[in-house]
């Protein structure tokens, strides 16, 4: 498998994410083996939080998130998917597949870091690959965070204002990823913010992830990736995992999935769940602060 890897000067100068970057190797799954990066921080020794991102960002979506965790005691990780921030970057749309993904971040927690007693912080994609995780490796996962996000099936239609964003990143001649961010989002960005999630992309060849994410999320049963989904629910339907939903109410895309995991999880029964206001899409950005509190008290 061909790939590109984003030159360290590109995150030289990045607003409030002072961490520094870790590195593994995973299986290709072509016989070869990728770079994938992730930043830490917080006690060895307490039990780890997975911060997992989204399509098009990084793990630089969780700067205002990671101190606050890491203030009350949490061990914190958060990862960059293959083809976002600094790990390394296919080069072809067709690399990507939704179980591919799933298995990278598989042999990252579990085969190199061996995390147990994991809270799954999943948010966007971040959602999708990770309560797949959570599902396949039940023994591993102490709790759940779902957070503007789902685990399609293709049983349910998708919003007209996602098939939007899906056409505007497959017929984009160049993707704008930080311009894509801030469509997301409710409150203004800097301009240095912006820069941090433009950083991992130098020009369009190292597009192919944003490329193609939205292209593999499930839109009909007959999606390859429909069955594990719904073995996925099912697990997780029946799972006393506890589970918190904290949604914000300003998400057009994934917004209607909050009531439907309230009420179909067995694990989010009994939790009391935040509505995080003021937020768009991507609420880590618009209000990071609050989410981490959420999540704050949830583990307490």
């Amino acid at each position: 498998m061909e790939s590109l890897r984003t030159p360290d000067d590109r995150f030289a100068a990045l607003a409030d994410f002072p961490y520094p970057p870790r590195y593994c190797d995973v299986d290709d799954q072509e016989g070869g083996r990728l770079r994938m990066a992730w930043v830490e921080d917080g006690p060895a020794d307490a039990d780890p939080v997975l911060l997992l991102h989204g399509e098009p960002s990084w793990s630089y979506l969780y700067r205002r998130m990671i101190p606050i965790l890491v203030a009350a005691g949490h061990r914190v990780i958060c990862p960059d998917l293959v083809g976002f921030g600094r790990s390394d970057k296919p080069t072809r749309i067709a690399d990507h597949s939704y179980a591919r993904h799933v298995e990278w971040i598989r042999a990252l927690v579990v085969d190199e870091l061996d995390l147990d007693r994991m809270t799954v912080v999943g948010q966007d994609w971040g959602g999708l690959i990770g309560l797949r995780l959570a599902a396949e490796n039940p023994d591993r996962v102490a709790r759940i965070v779902v957070a503007n996000t789902g685990l399609p099936t293709g049983d349910l239609p998708m919003p007209e204002i996602w098939w939007q964003f899906r056409k505007a990143i497959e017929e984009m001649p160049e993707i704008e990823v930080g311009r894509f961010v801030q469509s997301g989002c409710l409150r203004p960005m800097s301009d240095e913010v912006r820069a941090g999630y433009d950083a991992p992309f130098p020009d369009d060849s190292y597009c192919a992830g944003p490329r193609a994410m939205p292209g593999l999320v499930p839109t009909s049963p007959a999606d390859p990736a429909s069955p594990a989904n719904l073995h996925a629910w099912e697990a997780l339907r029946d799972s006393p995992t506890p589970m918190l939903v904290a949604f914000s109410d300003g998400d057009p895309i994934t917004g209607a999935m909050a009531p439907i995991f309230i009420s179909e999880m067995r694990g989010a029964r009994g939790v009391e769940h935040p509505v995080i206001h003021g937020a768009g899409h991507f609420l880590q950005e618009d209000a990071g602060e609050e989410l981490a509190e959420a999540i704050v008290r949830f583990l307490g």
